[in-house]
């Protein structure tokens, strides 16, 4: 189940669900309006809140829809305007960095991995005013930074509250997958030991298109992810190769402290970002971003 949230010409930002055949948009509300109140929530956020125990419900409202004739509850997806799945999560967003082998070699710039590889998990956050919506333009930064750079990335989407997590239940915490893309500033990156203020810049977190729900994703460690800058191929890897896996992020992350419904997780970048060219390739006014991951969709948006 693809889950989005929509606006039309119509009316403002809703939760949906995309039809089985992926052509048109199940305004939730509309649906319940038309065929009975089904207890889901109107926000996207609300609706991970709930976890998994609201899926029944959405099935349910999906199949009465698909089954009605008028399609009265049903949007054509191409007459929606996709937004982030939700801006208001309820922390910063938590990223994990350096967490492909030959990511860790080219940002540290050195072919030894003992000096590149870290050791354990290496977290920072974005605030969420770094969220982007899909396919929108977002601001370049070029006042700030010289070196801005794009990062593809499986974000996990936290769907139960729990602490001091194990590795063999962290899968029970996950509500969903989607696609984010990390853009870092690198000049403001590297000044310090800390990344946020490479990291934190407004837009620099383009989330979406949907949220899958675990269910509709056959194994979040074996998923190819790309990225191309205005049709070249930059990014090509695949989720197997993280150094650390979904489960050992929820691990450290919720080990003595509390990961919430809602948290939204970046799980690193895989090789190929701008600045491991020779020279660099940084984003510039008008580049065209378009980010894939299996199962998740395309997320695009233009540098302006």
């Amino acid at each position: 189940m693809r889950f989005l949230t929509f606006s039309s010409k119509d009316a403002a930002r809703r939760a949906g669900v995309l039809s089985r055949d992926g052509t048109k948009v199940l305004c939730l509300p509309c649906a319940q309006k038309h065929f009975g109140d089904a207890g889901i929530p109107a926000s996207m956020l609300e609706i991970v809140q709930k976890g998994d125990a609201i899926l029944p419900a959405v099935h349910t409202l999906l199949e009465k829809a698909e089954a009605d004739a008028g399609r009265r509850a049903f949007l054509p997806l191409d007459q929606a305007t996709i937004h982030a799945p939700y801006n208001n999560p309820p922390r910063n967003i938590f990223c994990v960095g350096l967490n492909y082998h030959a990511h860790a070699l080219e940002f540290e710039q050195t072919n030894d991995p003992s000096k590149a590889v870290p050791k354990f998990p290496i977290i920072f956050t974005k605030p969420n005013t770094a969220i982007a919506d899909p396919d929108t333009a977002i601001d370049g930064h070029f006042a700030e930074s010289e070196s801005y750079d794009y990062e593809v990335e499986l974000a996990v989407i936290i769907g139960r509250t729990g602490k001091n997590i194990s590795a063999e239940k962290a899968w029970e915490y996950v509500f969903g997958y989607s696609i984010i893309n990390d853009l870092s500033a690198r000049d403001l990156q590297k000044r310090t030991s800390q990344w946020f203020s490479g990291k934190c810049l407004d837009e620099s977190a383009p989330f979406g298109p949907y949220l899958v729900h675990k269910s509709a994703v056959p194994d979040p460690q074996n998923l190819d992810l790309r990225c191309s800058i205005n049709g070249e191929l930059r990014q090509d890897s695949n989720t197997k190769l993280m150094i650390f896996d979904i489960p050992a992020i929820i691990v450290s992350l919720s080990k003595g402290s509390t990961l919430v419904a809602g948290d939204i997780i970046a799980t690193g970048t895989c090789p190929g970002v701008g600045m491991g060219f020779t020279p660099p390739k940084f984003l510039k006014r008008g580049d065209t971003i378009e980010m894939t991951i299996q199962h998740m969709g395309t997320l695009r948006n233009t540098i302006r």
